[in-house]
């Protein structure tokens, strides 16, 4: 009876069993198609990037404009808000009660601080302001509780931000007196960071030299610039900049041992886009170009416009290589070189780095009709170039079009420049004599990409360099020639 029993219930065990491995079975096969063709914890590489980017070119995609936070439309404001344009030292002095009666935020109901972009807040109180930059404090007048901000344009970038001084805004304190005035300002003060990735080129203009004159340009010169983390070397090189902005010298409000008393205060610069300007959220509706023109007179330009006569219209038109001597550098320039003046240009072959005396060197791009270099900071300075001028940007090998694109690309429109991308060959990379043919490095980019930035950049950044296909450059230098505008 027993064995009977077992005989009956020996093929529901079997069929039971057979039903679970098959639900097993179904379960890996859906894993491993989602995790091969369904979204995955990397997203699309250019994502992660977004988080990712550790280094010192952290180059990013676009970000769409965000809608207008309250109280943005303040920067409108031309920051006219004293009797007189002098700054002056003088003792502790007591604000009048009219003062001191509307401080805090600048208009009803809106927040003393506020995002402007996911990049970039805004602090803005007028009133009894003082700035006690020793203890990294502001404390100002009217507002009712503490806020705590960074200045420096990189808000969604935590490694950036981890080396940006962080300021406290404070009510004026009740029961014991407030820190004595010792130096008086009839001016706003607007206070920014150069910490951060500033002293790398490109994000000297993009966290900091174009978000501030988005954000101050309006104020007409009467503006006292703060600044925190200040690198004594890195205000000598963009000074004259600043002088297109403001009047005064630029305090270093971190260690100069002063307490500045302001009737307003703006505390960060607003972020637009990589290297550029939205003149439908700028005040007075400034565009990059008027950026450019800014720097033109900041570094004595003469050049508003290329052309196929070079400077003096009568000549050759001036090609410009932007030479590297790390990592991404051309292995064949002098053969370029020779192969630019057969193609009936003057050629200059230059490498700038930080101690590159930076009006020279803004004179010699303002030179050029047309700018050639391979991905990487040098690039930045086509802000120096005339109207019309062409920037060829040389992509190195490894899917990186989305990078240069938001990069240069993008931006080379706005600022009148006409863009031509050179894609680098597997042919024309030294990875080629790196890695074996069949290396995901070379046979498969996009999956270097979604094992994060740092992946990416040592592959593809660090460790390539390029041998041009002369007569593919020649091809791009004749293009490259058409596009420029006529002699006049």
């Amino acid at each position: 009876m027993k064995s009977s029993l077992r005989s009956r219930q020996e093929p529901r065990r079997v069929s039971n069993g057979v039903i679970i491995g098959a639900m097993l079975l179904s379960l890996c096969v859906l894993s491993i198609v989602k995790a091969r063709y369904c979204a995955t914890p990397f997203g699309k590489a250019e994502d992660q990037l977004q988080e990712q980017m550790n280094s010192s070119i952290r180059m990013e995609p676009e970000e769409s404009s965000p809608a207008r936070t309250p109280g943005e439309e303040e920067e409108e404001d031309d920051g006219e808000n004293g009797a007189s344009a002098t700054t002056t030292t003088a003792p502790a002095v007591t604000k009048t009660p009219a003062a001191v009666a509307a401080g805090g935020n600048r208009g009803k109901g809106k927040p003393t601080c506020y995002m402007t972009s996911k990049r970039s807040e805004r602090c803005d109180a007028s009133g009894d302001i003082r700035v006690d930059g020793n203890r990294s404090t502001i404390y100002v007048s009217g507002i009712d509780r503490e806020w705590k901000t960074k200045p420096y344009a990189r808000y969604h970038d935590p490694v950036a931000m981890a080396h940006v001084r962080e300021y406290t805004l404070k009510p004026l304190p009740e029961a014991a007196p407030a820190p004595a005035c010792t130096r008086n300002h009839s001016v706003p003060g607007f206070l920014f960071s150069n910490g951060g990735f500033s002293g790398n080129l490109y994000h000297d203009y993009t966290d900091v030299l174009v978000p501030l004159f988005i954000s101050t340009h309006q104020f007409r010169g009467r503006v006292q610039f703060l600044l925190s983390g200040m690198k004594p070397w890195w205000v000598a090189k963009f000074t004259p900049f600043f002088r297109q902005l403001t009047r005064y010298d630029v305090i270093d409000v971190d260690n100069d041992q002063e307490v500045h008393c302001f009737p307003r205060i703006v505390v960060g610069a607003t972020f637009h886009k990589d290297m550029g300007v939205d003149p439908r959220r700028s005040p007075g509706h400034v565009s990059v170009v008027d950026f450019k023109r800014a720097l033109r007179r900041a570094f004595g330009l003469p050049r508003e416009a290329a052309s196929r006569g070079g400077a003096t219209g009568r000549g050759k038109p001036r090609l410009l290589i932007i030479s590297r001597r790390g990592s991404r550098r051309f292995l064949n320039e002098r053969e370029m070189a020779r192969a630019a003046a057969g193609a009936g240009f003057e050629v200059r072959v230059a490498e700038p780095d930080q101690h590159t005396d930076t009006a020279a060197f803004a004179a010699l791009v303002n030179s050029a009709d047309v700018m050639v270099g391979v991905h990487g900071a040098g690039l930045t300075n086509m802000v120096f170039l005339p109207r019309g001028a062409v920037l060829v940007q040389v992509v190195p090998f490894g899917g990186l079009e989305w990078l240069t694109g938001v990069t240069f690309k993008d931006p080379a429109a706005d600022m009148e420049v006409s863009y031509m991308g050179y894609d680098v060959t597997l042919e024309e990379s030294s990875l080629i004599d790196q890695y074996p043919r069949n290396h995901q490095v070379l046979t498969d980019p996009y999956a270097v990409h979604k094992q994060g930035w740092d992946a990416l950049k040592a592959a593809y950044l660090d460790k390539q360099n390029i041998r041009m296909d002369l007569d593919r450059f020649r091809a791009t230098l004749r293009e490259a020639m058409s596009r420029l505008p006529p002699a006049p």
